[in-house]
């Protein structure tokens, strides 16, 4: 009693503390429990196997169990023409609907609200049968589209209607319109992409009106308590892109023809500048869903979204009153539980979204599950089981090392019923995460290492931090875990004892003072970071967390008054002068991330980081770092060279554990040491901690990789929402 009581408190706090967020929004036929709406995202989830949503059913139904207000799905097709790619969903049969009443009857369970997003993606199509307003050819894109006909148009506006029909028929409460991020609608919306001289083309009026005429139609079609959303681009980021008049005057004809609710779109796919990725501020672009509240003057309820990953930070955009409802999306992947939590007063029990792309979008456009870096479980939510272990297999489990791997081992081992003792010689925990969140741009890392210190202080984890163990001193255990990271690869050259040359641990963790001309060798993840943290004047604001900021060195115009919303980038000087170097020719960072890596060379490139490839280390001395490139030597008049050229898997306890028999087994970087990756590190901590009791020694456990699916997409430089 007393501790439903508690709880009793803490739900009333919560109400209190966000009694915008937890607050009903009132449609015109229906109320939404509160003003959360999770997001729509491509999952991979949405094509049906062997003639089963059930994967996708169970995704939704652990959000819905969250406690979130309404939940739109990732985009569907509502024609072959529309497809993202072959054979991705589309919703246009009776048949195909059937299969939908499994994803609805789950969230409906649970007394939630699911609308169904309809995508057509227009010139964005990988496949030759994709269409358009004019036969333009995406930067982003492989095929050049043929132009619908004005029949073709008209065909596909009732496409869009018997899509939403055959949604309300599986159960969906609403549909979403993608109308923004440079689809097919956003398409026929400005002249960059609509050439057209016929009645779909031309003037603004002629423009907007594929847009209407589908939400005239599709209200229509549905009855009146069925919620259609509309995605409306407000702020292009393109050249020749909307003007501001044009999206107020569309925002009151949207309103006009029967939407619900109207949800924020902000750059289209090929626009060069971030949106979403951890190095956009938080709410970065809710002035743009603030701005059309403040001058449209609508009766609909606006959505803002964009980097939201907190309640507080929701729940100050609905206080200031920037918008009626929030957005988020991989927040979700992150944490099903985000608004319980906040419900219960909790928040510090959340596991935040980093915003690194890394595992949801990233794997998107490998054609593999969109899942989390800091939540494996996600997208996987029918395979990846964490279950109480049976009484008679309870085992007593060391885990040395505190990084991600080994924190998400010890919490998985732990949460599941198993005795965990944590070692690390380190006094804290975080790992190699401790450098990382230093790196402009990436200080939500933080969060994560936030969310493991709270887990480990909720849990029967015996934690033994400062502590360098033995082999000796592990033989007692029923089962090893080895977390314990890499050591940094030396520079095999002359002069690299120079006391010019330094390590990246030196520079992010021991804070060795660093001269204003550097040369970095390596230019993987960790080359490209360091280069990052030295452009950047500490004693300055980091972009990604000043908004003004941000805008200012992307040059996005904050008063959104230029066409597509574009200004003139204005750069701070950097604060050093960088070489990035590697060995390789070609470009560098081909391995960064698919939809983050051109962020990180457009920062470089803004900050005027000199970047070379096919290079040879000849010897460091006093005047610099010598090279040999296109066989011409050189030297680099440098104060240090910082090695960044790899690592090495830190196993010494290895062999003397398998020598005594130990049940040993190693993951993240002590597995492999090719490029720090903390995707591979937790999700290989876990899936391990799910299975420790029965899994053979010297296992290794891996996100499947679904090569049946992984055939096509690269998303180049796509950035994606």
């Amino acid at each position: 009693m007393a501790a439903q009581t508690l709880k009793d408190v803490a739900v009333e706090a919560a109400a209190g503390k966000y009694k915008h967020l937890l607050s009903p929004l009132k449609l015109k036929n229906t109320t939404l429990k509160n003003r959360v709406l999770m997001g729509s995202m491509h999952t991979g989830l949405e094509e049906a196997h062997n003639g089963s949503l059930r994967q996708m059913a169970a995704f939704y139904e652990a959000r819905a169990k969250g406690g979130v207000g309404l939940i739109v799905t990732g985009g569907i097709a509502p024609s072959r023409e529309g497809w993202v790619a072959p054979f991705s969903a589309k919703l246009t049969s009776e048949s195909e609907a059937v299969n939908h009443r499994e994803v609805t009857d789950a969230v409906h369970r649970h007394d939630g609200k699911i609308a169904m997003q309809i995508l057509h993606s227009g010139r964005y199509g990988y496949h030759p049968l994709s269409v358009a307003p004019s036969p333009i050819k995406a930067p982003i894109g492989w095929f050049t589209p043929r132009a619908l006909s004005s029949s073709d148009v008209d065909r596909t506006i009732d496409d869009y209607a018997r899509s939403a029909s055959l949604a309300a028929s599986a159960g969906y409460d609403g549909v979403e319109i993608m109308g923004s991020e440079g689809y097919l609608i956003n398409q026929f919306l400005v002249n960059r992409t609509n050439k057209r001289t016929d009645e779909w083309g031309g003037a603004y009026e002629n423009r907007m009106r594929f847009a209407l005429e589908i939400v005239r139609r599709t209200r229509a079609a549905v009855n009146d308590d069925f919620i259609i959303i509309f995605r409306l681009s407000m702020l292009d980021l393109v050249e020749g892109g909307s003007e501001w008049p044009e999206v107020v005057t569309l925002a009151k004809e949207l309103e006009a023809a029967g939407v619900d609710i109207i949800n924020t779109g902000i750059g289209w796919h090929e626009a060069r500048i971030p949106t979403i990725a951890t190095s956009v501020p938080r709410a970065g672009f809710s002035w743009v869903t603030h701005k059309l509240k403040r001058e449209a003057d609508l009766s609909v309820p606006l959505c803002t979204t964009n980097r939201i990953n907190m309640p507080t930070v929701a729940e100050n955009i609905l206080k200031e009153g920037h918008a009626d409802m929030v957005s988020m999306a991989r927040p979700f992947l992150a944490d099903p539980d985000l608004v319980k939590k906040a419900m219960e007063d909790r928040e510090d029990e959340i596991n935040t979204c980093i915003g690194c792309n890394q595992a949801c979008l990233d794997h998107t456009f490998k054609m593999m599950t969109a899942s989390c870096l800091v939540n494996p479980q996600a997208g996987y939510e029918t395979e990846l089981l964490i279950q109480p272990v049976a009484p008679e297999q309870r085992m007593r489990i060391a885990v040395v090392g505190a990084g991600p791997a080994g924190l998400a081992a010890s919490c998985t081992a732990a949460e599941r019923g198993h005795e965990v003792t944590l070692f690390d010689k380190a006094d804290g925990i975080g790992g190699q995460f401790n450098m990382a969140k230093q790196i402009p741009g990436k200080e939500e890392f933080h969060e994560t290492i936030r969310y493991f210190t709270k887990k480990l202080e909720s849990s029967t984890v015996v934690m033994k931090l400062g502590t360098e163990v033995s082999a000796d001193d592990l033989k007692g255990f029923d089962r090893v875990v080895l977390a314990t990271g890499v050591t940094p690869r030396e520079l095999s050259i002359p002069g690299s004892d120079h006391p010019k040359v330094l390590s990246y641990v030196d520079v992010l963790q021991r804070k060795v003072p660093v001269g204003k001309r550097v040369a970095i060798v390596g230019a993987g993840g960790i080359g490209f970071d360091v280069a990052e943290y030295l452009v950047h004047d500490t004693e300055e604001a980091s972009p990604s967390l000043d908004v003004g900021h941000f805008m200012k060195e992307w040059g996005v115009d904050t008063t959104n008054t230029t066409r597509g919303g574009l200004l003139e980038a204005k750069d701070s000087p950097p604060a050093r002068e960088v070489y990035l170097l590697q060995r390789k020719k070609g470009k560098l960072g081909a391995g960064l991330g698919k939809t983050t890596g051109w962020i990180h060379r457009a920062t470089l490139k803004k900050k005027h980081v000199h970047m070379f490839g096919g290079v040879e280390y000849l010897r460091v001395d006093g005047q610099g770092l010598h090279i040999r490139q296109n066989d011409t030597d050189e030297v680099l008049e440098v104060d240090n060279v910082i090695i960044c050229a790899g690592q090495e898997p830190l196993v010494e306890l290895l062999k003397p554990l398998e020598d005594a028999g130990v049940h040993t087994f190693t993951i993240g970087g002590a597995e492999k040491a090719a490029e720090l990756d903390a995707k591979r590190a937790i999700d290989q901590g876990t899936r391990l901690a799910a299975v420790i009791e029965t899994a053979p020694k010297g296992a290794v456990f891996n996100q499947p990789v679904e090569t049946d699916r992984a055939a096509a997409l690269t998303g180049q430089g796509l950035n994606v929402f």
